[in-house]
């Protein structure tokens, strides 16, 4: 994982597709940890936070898929490619 920090060529980190992905799985793992205490913080029941935790993991990639294809139509349609 940390190699993928290394970077042998002149690619910049921030422009490295990779680091992009990297930085997409963990945040999904920061938020989904956060909705998991959220959760066991109001229902006081490790179960139930795992599960909602577990359903949202799913439900955010989901939800971000279809924001992102509004965004390229909206996009397109106002003089994007």
């Amino acid at each position: 994982m940390l190699d993928l920090l290394k970077t042998k060529n002149s690619i910049s980190l921030k422009d490295d597709p990779k680091i992009s992905a990297l930085k997409a799985v963990t945040w999904r793992i920061v938020g989904t940890i956060d909705t998991i205490v959220i959760s066991f913080l109001l229902t006081g029941n490790a179960t139930i936070a795992f599960s909602i935790g577990g359903f949202e993991v799913f439900s955010k990639m989901l939800l971000y898929f279809i924001h992102e294809r509004a965004w390229a139509k909206i996009t397109r349609r106002h003089g994007g490619e």
